[in-house]
């Protein structure tokens, strides 16, 4: 008899209270953004510190599906009423995510660490919580498998595209941005962290974009305010003028933009000690110049955040294999020395059509989603928990 299971193999029961840390680490692992064991054993104590024992247990029911809480209630053999209660207290805390939609009961579903449950915790950061995440991050950030399937990418600034680079839409900020048809500005986790740590920048805290249903999210647990779309493309604006870098997700239709600085941003910084940084981001474009028309101010250096470029002679070197293509050094190139090109099609990552895509494609990438199987048993699990509780409400 088919039995009903979620993305994690079944916990061994309540009974195996004193495991249940290490168990969620390992069905965390199995999303496709990954949580990986350590010697150390700190994954354990970050999700000690979010985490409930009951938490999560009942985290162990939840899959990318979303599902409301009867069908969750019956995998987890609680009372519907109990489960409804404890999910929506969890997706409060940022542990799952909710998704809501008008004459709708809220549906729960499983949140990868990062990007996920970590962001979601912008605002109950403590030092010993962020201590332990660094200390996590090396072992965290794969990145062979973020090369392959990164969750972010990096499109250029909008005034660095010239018009006879011919742009698609999903690689112009400004076409994304306009695409959308909700918007909020949310804080930098990364930033925020610095600043709590006594590091980082003075660059802008409140600088990130959300869209879509995850607006609802944010607005829900408290960690951001709506803005309007003209709010929005002037936040892209000031991003520019500030020096950040665009990263939205990693797919056509975009769930979020992050304005990353190369001092705090945990991904940048990452992919900032590789010798080659061009190598590890989805960017389809690339920083030329001309030597002669340069002039040697030196803003360009400054405003780079891989550290491409530098002053020799007077005149500015572009490092290529160091350059992602944000297009930061262009918009402010008084001379116009700088500018963005195409890179071969050879060199750009295929980006997928939507986040599930993404999902799907990250798994794989990190090698344990064969065949699609683990996706083809959530949708079953999914959708016979809905049929039994359906037959047991009709009886």
């Amino acid at each position: 008899m088919f039995k009903i299971s979620n993305i994690a193999k079944p916990g061994r029961g309540a009974g195996d209270r004193g495991d249940i840390y290490r168990r969620l680490a390992k069905h965390l692992d199995r999303l496709p953004g990954g949580y990986p064991a350590t010697k150390s054993g700190v994954e354990l104590r970050i999700l000690k510190r979010l985490f409930t024992q009951e938490e999560a247990e009942l985290a162990l029911k939840l899959n990318l599906i979303a599902e409301e809480p009867w069908v969750i209630a019956l995998r987890a053999k609680i009372n519907e009423d109990k489960a409804a209660r404890r999910l929506e207290e969890m997706a409060l805390k940022g542990l799952i995510y909710r998704t809501v939609r008008r004459k709708s009961p809220p549906r729960y579903m499983a949140l990868q660490f990062v990007i996920g449950i970590w962001e979601f915790h912008v605002n109950s950061l403590d030092p010993e919580l962020i201590k332990d995440f660094n200390e996590y991050m090396p072992d965290l950030f794969d990145l062979e498998s973020w090369k392959k399937s990164p969750q972010l990418r990096t499109v250029p600034v909008g005034r660095s595209i010239d018009v006879e680079l011919k742009a698609l839409p999903y690689e112009d900020v400004r076409k994304l941005v306009e695409s959308q048809s909700k918007f909020l500005e949310a804080p930098c986790i990364c930033r925020r962290e610095r600043r709590i740590m006594g590091e980082g920048c003075d660059k802008p805290e409140g600088n990130c974009l959300v869209f879509g249903m995850g607006v609802d999210y944010y607005k829900r647990n408290g960690m951001g305010r709506e803005i309007s779309k003209q709010e929005a493309l002037e936040l892209i604006k000031k991003a520019d003028k500030e020096g950040l870098v665009l990263q939205p997700s990693f797919s056509k239709k975009i769930a979020n933009i992050c304005c990353c600085c190369g001092c705090c941003c945990q991904v940048l910084k990452t992919i900032k000690r590789h010798p080659r940084p061009a190598d590890m981001v989805s960017s389809p474009f690339i920083a030329e110049f001309k030597e002669e028309l340069c002039s040697g101010c030196g803003v360009c250096v400054e405003r780079c955040q891989m550290d491409a470029l530098t002053l020799e002679g007077g005149k500015a070197v572009l490092d290529a294999a160091r350059c992602i293509g944000c297009g930061l050094c262009v918009t402010t190139c008084p001379t116009d020395s700088l500018y963005l090109v195409r890179k071969p099609e050879e060199e750009q990552i295929e980006i997928p059509d939507n986040m599930a895509k993404a999902y799907i494609q990250r798994a794989i990438s990190r090698g344990w989603f064969k065949g699609r199987f683990r996706l083809l048993r959530m949708v079953i699990s999914s959708k016979l928990g809905r049929f039994l509780v359906c037959r047991k409400k009709a009886y």
